[in-house]
């Protein structure tokens, strides 16, 4: 998904701030507890579609790298990094191990720049797509269930961590195409960016990290993703909702 490219000390801190002051809400919500522990098979889903989408995406244009290191797998232990997947359990996004992938061995039917974007927007893309299978899924399952097994606690909890995992899905694709390094949006889109533009992009990438950081930290990207979330979770409710009726 990404990886920082500078000193992680101080980010890390920050991560275990966030993750104790959530922990400490858990501990007096019990209600909050048990969303959690219901949102652990939806983020166990994204971060592992995510993560083999973009090896998956390499190895179609010639590179082996992710293959090689195992990384063209749905198992889940393949790819969960241990800061990114608690930050997506407790902040509501974070990330997977970085899939590792060299564009010196993309086909030289197109640039390495678009093989890059096209690796990077696979992730998001596929997280997309699950969550409309999801939606469809779960709107399949309101539909044909029985009445009593839709009321009964097993029937609750299946809704509850359909419909989560359909958010959290939603919410790690648009928060990977922010066009911040180092979110996979950097790299989509630098082949419709002019050559100076490339190259200003290039040589302030340390800058852009120090403002992904801030938006992080503040609270300004769930601001500025959130209608984006909001728009996208609703339209492919509405569509699955009329696909069954």
């Amino acid at each position: 998904m990404f990886n920082f490219s500078f000193d992680k000390r101080m980010v890390y801190i920050i991560i275990a701030i966030m993750i104790l002051s959530t922990i400490a809400q858990y501990i007096t919500n019990p209600g909050a507890l048990f969303a959690l522990l219901v949102s652990v098979p939806g983020v166990l889903l994204a971060i592992t579609f995510h993560e083999f989408a973009h090896g998956f995406a390499a190895y179609k244009l010639g590179d082996n790298t992710a293959k090689n290191e195992g990384r063209l797998s749905l198992n889940p232990l393949d790819h969960l990094d241990p800061i990114g997947t608690l930050m997506l359990l407790f902040a509501g996004f974070g990330w997977g191990k970085p899939v590792h992938v060299n564009p010196i061995n993309y086909t030289r039917k197109i640039s390495m720049e678009k093989g890059e974007a096209i690796v990077s927007v696979a992730g998001p893309l596929t997280n997309i797509l699950l969550a409309i299978l999801l939606a469809l899924g779960y709107e399949a399952f309101v539909k044909f269930a029985s009445i009593e097994f839709l009321l009964s606690t097993v029937g609750n909890i299946i809704k509850l961590m359909m419909g989560t995992a359909i958010s959290i899905n939603i919410g790690l694709g648009i928060f990977n195409l922010i066009p911040l390094p180092p979110l996979d949006g950097s790299k989509i889109i630098m082949p419709f960016l002019p050559y100076n533009a490339k190259q200003w992009f290039k040589n302030n990438e340390q800058i852009f990290y120090i403002i992904f950081v801030v938006i992080w930290i503040t609270g300004i990207a769930s601001v500025i993703i959130s209608p984006a979330i909001n728009g996208v979770t609703s339209g492919i409710m509405a569509i699955s909702k009329a696909i069954f009726g």
